[in-house]
């Protein structure tokens, strides 16, 4: 027995002495360079509305200044973030789209040409709970059109999850499946007047 005590006492130093994969907090240049990369992705994702109902779909994401979000029946809901604008379509309305700036909505920080966390005042929050990192951030010029908490795990660096809070205070929720990169995607995607177009009588 003191012989097996001898043996396993070096080799439980060794091991013990190994390096851990342990997650890390991102730095805000991490993010930045992770994000500018980010080019053409697709991903399933479940939405967490305002109201507390819960909505699933696919987003598909060409960077830069290019999303388009596909819902699932029963919403069946359609936005598009393209031609710097965000278009709200409704499947049960006739009417056209209900549309907004592209840069009044928080979602313009990840979709612009070159993010740069680091400018000043974009980010307000950057935490880390021992497994993701999170960063809160604002438009430094309009923090009136609210704000934007985005998740993120490491090795490898992925986005996992982004919180919105609009002018209003209200949330909405999106998390993220697991980011598929796309060989290209067709423009009509993200274009706003194609899609009015199709749903023409």
């Amino acid at each position: 027995m003191k012989h097996t005590r001898r043996f396993l006492a070096p080799l439980i130093v060794m091991l013990l002495a190994l390096p851990v994969a342990a997650a890390e907090k991102l730095s805000l240049n991490d993010i930045s360079r992770y994000l500018n990369g980010l080019k053409t992705v697709t991903a399933e994702f479940t939405q967490i509305n305002a109201d507390g109902t819960i909505s699933t779909g696919t987003i598909y994401i060409r960077r830069p200044g290019r999303a388009r979000f596909e819902y699932n029946p029963p919403s069946e809901a359609l936005v598009i973030a393209g031609g710097q604008q965000l278009a709200i379509f409704d499947a049960k309305s006739n009417a056209g789209p209900t549309q907004y700036p592209l840069k009044h909505t928080p979602l313009s920080l990840i979709l612009a040409q070159n993010v740069d966390l680091g400018r000043a005042d974009m980010v307000v929050g950057h935490g880390f709970d021992d497994t993701a990192t999170t960063i809160l951030a604002q438009d430094p010029d309009n923090a009136e059109y609210g704000m934007i908490e985005l998740m993120f795990t490491d090795q490898p660096t992925e986005l996992r999850q982004w919180i919105i809070t609009d002018s209003a205070g209200d949330k909405t929720t999106v998390i993220l499946g697991a980011l598929t990169k796309a060989a290209s995607l067709n423009n009509n995607l993200f274009s706003i007047t194609h899609e009015v177009s199709r749903r023409e009588p």
